[in-house]
């Protein structure tokens, strides 16, 4: 009893340790760029502050283009570790700054980094934290993983391409229901390709962009569908046969 009611300690430090490396690599970049206004560096909540963000980043970009991806991959990451919202935003920035092949390399970069960081993160000492704050859909999870753990990848894919379930659920319950790491991080890097291609051609033209709902318009979303359903159509497939092969097992077994 005693040690359940312990404080945390090691979990904590865990924690402010990953924060602080964090912290170091933004620290590193404010040194190392001239001195200037920086009341514009926040994170963005609306569309709006994120084009005075962009405004602000174009020309740092072209001067400090080391500075800024070392900055920008940080930010994502830690939001992606601490399960953040925003990182849409993030996205769209990258679009903005980096173009079309630049910015889907980097938020892919970043969004898988920091999937996994949380990933890592949740494996040391996010079990509490899941069943406290989801344990409905942990459930549901974790039948759903050990139904198709003969074909996971497939499955990994179709969560990741359509909004079945919550990407930072996925990030955080997939050690806890035991899904192993290569395939979260193929899934992962794979499966974020096509929502990340929307997001960053919409931030190339940020200026016309009035509302985020004008990023997933229908027929996105059943581009997004159709490709999530070819991803599990394997692991459908091998369900039914496991099934067809059943009735027949058990003739066999009786003749």
């Amino acid at each position: 009893m005693a040690r359940e009611d312990r404080f945390p300690v090691w979990e904590a430090a865990l924690l402010a340790a990953v924060a602080a490396v964090f912290a170091a690599a933004l620290g590193g970049v404010y040194v190392s760029v001239p001195h200037s206004d920086y009341s514009f560096l926040k994170l963005p909540r609306n569309l709006q502050e994120l084009q005075v963000l962009t405004n602000h980043l174009e020309g740092y970009t072209s001067d400090y283009t080391i500075q800024v991806l070392v900055g920008y991959c940080s930010v994502y990451i830690f939001m992606q570790t601490f399960m953040i919202p925003g990182t849409i935003f993030m996205s769209l920035l990258a679009g903005a700054l980096f173009g079309q092949l630049g910015g889907l390399a980097l938020v892919i970069f970043a969004a898988t980094a920091g999937a996994s960081s949380c990933y890592f993160l949740s494996k040391l000492v996010g079990k509490p934290l899941v069943f406290s704050l989801w344990p409905d859909k942990l459930l549901f999870f974790q039948k759903q993983v050990a139904k198709r753990r003969g074909k996971l990848l497939n499955y990994m894919l179709f969560l990741r391409v359509t909004p079945t379930l919550p990407n930072t659920f996925i990030n955080f319950a997939s050690p806890i229901v035991d899904v192993p790491y290569h395939i979260f991080f193929l899934a992962t890097a794979i499966g974020l390709i096509p929502a990340a291609y929307v997001t960053v051609r919409a931030g190339i033209a940020l200026s016309d962009l009035r509302s985020l709902n004008d990023l997933y318009d229908p027929k996105s979303i059943a581009v997004l569908f159709l490709i999530g359903l070819v991803s599990v159509t394997p692991t459908l497939l091998g369900k039914n046969e496991t099934q067809g092969r059943a009735p027949a097992d058990m003739a066999a077994s009786t003749n």
